[in-house]
């Protein structure tokens, strides 16, 4: 694993955007699996600019959604589909037909999720998988005690993911209960991860993860076990790795 310690959540998120632009420089038909919530937003903002500054063609990437909230329209402020659009489809000016995302309002949950796995494999699967981590340890919304075999999959949020996306919504009611999410074997098929972790609260999961042990109730932990992961951490989310290795 590539570690990258950076001051702040502002140069994480430089940094991430330049291995992005990158990525996508070296290969234009990228297919890129794009996580979504307050981590990665920073990196599609900087990614936009350079984009925009230096007339990179992202006309023939591909973006897979890790997930959608099930029950929220396409159209709806906080669905998934809606921040990706917002976050790159829209100030790059791409036509949003090649962003795959799962569909939170199918009357057939499971028929999506084998659905949705199919249009992945049929992608030729993801090249580059962006990742943040909870401060549970929970990739996509593959929550503590997720199966490492599982692949797309329907989850009941856990309180603690429920509160911490409460923040997006006006009231924590409104918070959607459940989620489609890309299983964890499916990311782990992923050719290569990018992994972005900032803020005290996510200190346990780094530390999880970065002790080199493989713990099904700390998902991120699976990450040991991809030959190609690139992490980007702040200071502040080692702190807890940190103190544990002065005790010893």
């Amino acid at each position: 694993m590539n570690v990258i310690t950076v001051n702040d959540e502002q140069e994480m998120s430089v940094r991430g955007s330049l291995i992005l632009f990158d990525e996508i420089k070296r290969n234009p038909e990228l297919v890129l699996g794009v996580a979504t919530g307050g981590t990665p937003a920073g990196t599609y903002e900087h990614l936009v600019d350079k984009v925009l500054n230096e007339k990179l063609d992202l006309s023939k990437v591909t973006t897979v959604n890790l997930d959608e909230y099930v029950g929220l329209a396409r159209d709806h402020e906080e669905s998934y589909w809606r921040y990706i659009y917002e976050h790159l489809y829209e100030p790059l000016n791409l036509l949003p037909d090649r962003a795959l995302v799962p569909d939170g309002l199918s009357e057939d949950l499971q028929a999506e999720c084998l659905r949705y796995e199919k249009v992945i494999e049929q992608a030729d699967g993801v090249d580059l998988q962006i990742l943040g981590v909870g401060r549970n340890g929970h990739i996509g919304f593959n929550e503590p005690g997720t199966s490492f075999e599982s692949k797309t999959h329907v989850v009941d949020l856990t309180e603690s993911t429920r509160e911490a996306n409460a923040r997006f919504f006006e009231r924590k009611e409104e918070v959607p209960t459940q989620a489609i999410t890309v299983g964890i074997s499916t990311i782990m098929k992923s050719r290569s991860i990018l992994l972005l972790a900032s803020g005290p609260e996510k200190s346990e999961a780094v530390h999880a993860l970065l002790s080199g042990r493989i713990d099904q109730n700390w998902p991120v932990t699976v990450l040991n076990e991809h030959p190609s992961v690139t992490l980007i951490v702040t200071k502040d989310a080692l702190e807890k790795g940190e103190e544990d290795s002065n005790d010893q």
